[in-house]
């Protein structure tokens, strides 16, 4: 077991390890264990009953959290012709057409989010493939950042639109808030997660989907919610 600091283990006293919290119950503990002099992110980590190495068994899909995460996303978004003008309306921080990919090969990174219409993909996906992909920035159609409705697909996401997806040990992971925020706009932006995750439940996965589910902060201990009120609204 690693050693945890004075400031840690004071934390983890205001969390009960033996109990499994509501979500309600949770987020109200959200204050009592922040700590950090910055405004730290509220994240959720559900374990699913899946088998992350079955390709039809990956669950990857988007939410808009009804409050956002509290987090400004920068988002380029790559287009040609009036598209471009578009997305630059819709609120895009950088919109261009493929000329800015040789400026992402020269190590141009200012954008948190990537969003492109279906006719510049052939060369975003070729050139930029090995820099966007393992960053999980790469458009792809299934993450609702590729289509001709550029000018949606931005707004949602500087509304508080995110990605979620399995990492190898079949757990999703997604930011919903700031420790800032009130705890029923935390306990409103969990449920929207959960419940988007359980829409994505793939046709192969069997036995119990929703396995576990906890709450932390940034800096704080973990909160285990009960994935039962999770159904429940």
């Amino acid at each position: 077991m690693p050693k945890r600091g004075k400031r840690y283990r004071a934390l983890l006293e205001k969390v009960d390890l033996n109990k499994v919290y509501s979500i309600e119950e949770a987020a109200a503990l959200i204050p009592q264990i922040k700590s950090a002099k910055f405004d730290e992110t509220v994240e959720v980590h559900v374990k699913l009953g899946i088998d992350p190495k079955k390709s039809d068994q990956n669950v990857r899909s988007t939410v808009a959290l009804p409050h956002g995460t509290g987090r400004s996303v920068r988002v380029l978004a790559i287009a040609k012709g009036e598209k471009i003008a578009e997305a630059q309306a819709a609120g895009a921080d950088i919109a261009a057409g493929e000329e800015i990919i040789q400026e992402i090969l020269d190590g141009r990174s200012d954008f948190d989010a990537v969003v492109a219409t279906p006719d510049v993909m052939g060369a975003v996906g070729s050139k930029l493939g090995r820099i966007l992909g393992p960053k999980g920035l790469l458009p792809n159609p299934k993450a609702g950042t590729v289509g001709f409705n550029i000018g949606e697909m931005v707004r949602e996401i500087k509304a508080g639109r995110i990605e979620f997806r399995n990492d190898k040990t079949g757990v999703v992971h997604g930011p919903v808030g700031k420790a800032s925020f009130a705890p029923e706009k935390i306990a409103e932006n969990v449920r929207a997660f959960i419940k988007a995750v359980e829409s994505a439940k793939p046709d192969g996965a069997k036995g119990t989907y929703l396995r576990s589910i906890y709450l932390t902060t940034t800096m704080g201990p973990s909160i285990k919610v009960s994935t039962s009120t999770a159904h429940q609204s």
